[in-house]
C-alpha cells in the first residue's frame, strides 16, 4: 500500500461514523448497539469507546456530521450571490444534492427529529446537535427576512416557513419503499431527483412570491 493510498484511507473515527450512520438510519437509536458498530467498522469495542464515550455521543456526532455538511454547502451556496429568490432556490437545490450524494443522510435526519428524547437536551450531545441546527437555520432565516424586506417574498412567519421547508427537502429522500411505490421509480434516480427539485421550487415560487412580484411562466 502506498503513502498516497494511506492518505485516502478513512480514519477510525470516520469509519465508525459511517457505520453508525447507516445503522442508525435503518433502525434508529434504540435498535443499534455499540458492539455492532464496532464489528461493522472492523474495530474492537474499546476503539469505539475511545472515540465516543457513549451511544448518545456517537448518535449526536453522526447527526452533527450530516448537519455540518449541510452548513458547509449552504454557506458556499449563499456566498455565490444573487437576489434572495435566486439564493433561496440555489440553496434548496444544493441541500437536496447533499442528500442525494449521501443516501442515509435524510433518513437519519428525519429519525433524529422524533428521536431527540433519546439525547439529553441539557447535555453536550443535545447542545451539539442544537448548535448545528442553529448554524443552518440562522442564515436561512436571514435570507427569508432579506427577501421579505426587498419585496421579493410575501410577508410571512419566518420560523413557520423554515419548518415547512424542512419536510419537502428531507422527506422524499428518507421515504424508502413508500417513495418508490408512490413514484413507481427509485427516488434517487437522476430523473426523479430533477423532478422533485422542479416541483418543490415551483411550490416555493408560488408560495413565497409577493403579490406584486408574481412570476410569468
Amino acid at each position: 500500500m502506498t503513502l498516497a493510498s494511506l492518505d485516502n484511507e478513512p480514519s477510525s473515527r470516520d469509519r465508525i461514523l459511517d457505520v453508525a450512520e447507516s445503522l442508525f438510519a435503518r433502525r434508529g437509536y434504540a435498535g443499534v448497539g455499540m458492539k455492532e458498530v464496532a464489528d461493522g467498522a472492523s474495530l474492537g469495542k474499546s476503539s469505539v469507546f475511545h472515540h465516543f464515550k457513549s451511544k448518545a455521543e456517537l448518535y449526536s456526532a453522526a447527526c452533527v456530521r450530516i448537519l455540518g455538511a449541510f452548513e458547509d454547502r449552504l454557506l458556499r451556496s449563499l456566498a455565490e450571490g444573487g437576489t434572495p429568490s435566486v439564493r433561496l432556490e440555489r440553496c434548496i437545490g444544493d441541500l437536496i444534492d447533499v442528500l442525494v450524494a449521501h443516501p442515509t443522510h435524510a433518513r437519519l435526519l428525519l429519525r433524529s427529529l422524533f428521536e431527540d428524547d433519546d439525547l439529553p437536551q441539557d447535555g453536550p450531545e443535545g447542545a451539539a446537535v442544537y448548535g448545528s441546527i442553529q448554524n443552518i437555520m440562522g442564515p436561512m432565516a436571514k435570507l427569508l427576512r432579506e427577501g421579505m424586506s426587498a419585496g421579493e417574498f410575501r410577508l410571512a412567519s419566518v420560523s413557520h416557513v423554515l419548518l415547512l421547508l424542512i419536510g419537502p427537502i428531507v422527506f422524499p429522500f428518507a421515504s424508502g419503499d413508500f417513495g418508490e411505490q408512490l413514484l413507481g421509480k427509485d427516488v434517487f434516480d437522476p430523473a426523479q431527483v430533477r423532478r422533485i427539485k422542479g416541483e418543490l421550487l415551483d411550490l416555493v415560487r408560488v408560495g413565497l412570491s409577493a403579490p406584486n412580484n408574481a412570476r410569468e411562466e
